[in-house]
């Protein structure tokens, strides 16, 4: 029989019956054989003789990217400000259409059940598609440039946003609402004094950290032409210029660094 700790610390006896351990025994015994199978065709799939020779590939490598090429970071401070850019009008983008959308999605906020089926529609089917994914098929309808990776960006964000609001909105203080409710006010005040001010904390923290999400998500959107640091960083590992890629991941990691400072101080002065 295990032995389990209650609430007060002092151990309680759980009787497990014979049928209760074999589950557990088969239980364990599925596990292990899902493991090997998964295993095997991970073997089966991978070519070991350039795994063998992947920690001298890895030195080689890192060998042609050092010294890095700080003439070359010159070049890069207009295509990191249009990265900065598309990350920036991405997430507002993203914030403006996530809003209304997160309220819809929301049982006590929303006006018909179907309404929540076709937000809820919304949220999943842009949480669903990476950013990487919609950048290639909106290249292909806008051409290439920072308007496609803006559009990504934002529509991805759509579904992060919109989901951990209208969350946040399912989980707020009833009695506020009902309060408000009780003194005749329509569905417009409800919302203004007994939602919104219990979700804006939420909602501008969630808003922030979906930023700076977008900032190292906006990097790499150029690799398929949708403008940005990217686009350098595709050109230089084509021409096989890794003291250019290795200036270019430096800078990327210094405005990682610096987007995720200001992200956790303006989240600590507003929650």
């Amino acid at each position: 029989m295990p032995i389990s700790t209650s609430p007060q610390g002092t151990p309680t006896w759980r009787l497990r019956t014979s049928r209760a351990q074999w589950l557990q025994y088969l239980g364990w015994l599925a596990g292990a054989c899902l493991f090997l199978l998964c295993w095997k065709l991970i073997s089966d799939n991978t070519m070991w003789v350039f795994v063998e020779d992947a920690g001298r590939q890895g030195s080689d490598l890192i060998g042609r990217m050092l010294p890095p090429e700080w003439r070359y970071a010159q070049r890069l401070w207009k295509p990191m400000w249009d990265t900065l850019n598309i990350a920036t009008l991405g997430t507002l983008l993203g914030i403006a259409m996530a809003f209304p959308v997160a309220f819809l999605a929301a049982r006590n906020t929303t006006p018909h059940p179907l309404v929540r089926s076709a937000a809820l529609l919304v949220i999943v089917s842009s949480r669903s598609i990476n950013s990487l994914i919609w950048a290639m098929l909106l290249v292909t309808i806008l051409g290439p440039g920072v308007l496609a990776g803006i559009i990504a960006i934002a529509l991805r964000s759509i579904g992060f946003v919109g989901k951990l609001l209208y969350e946040a909105i399912e989980e707020i203080h009833p009695t506020p609402v009902e309060a408000i409710s009780a003194t005749g006010a329509g569905r417009l005040q409800v919302m203004s004094y007994g939602v919104l001010p219990q979700v804006m904390p939420a909602f501008a923290g969630i808003s922030v950290y979906r930023w700076d999400i977008n900032i190292r998500e906006s990097t790499v959107l150029g690799l398929v032409g949708a403008g940005g640091i990217g686009l350098q960083l595709n050109a230089a590992i084509n021409g096989l210029a890794w003291n250019q890629v290795s200036v270019i991941f430096l800078m990327i990691f210094a405005t990682v660094l610096v987007s995720e400072w200001i992200s956790a101080r303006v989240r600590h002065a507003i929650i």
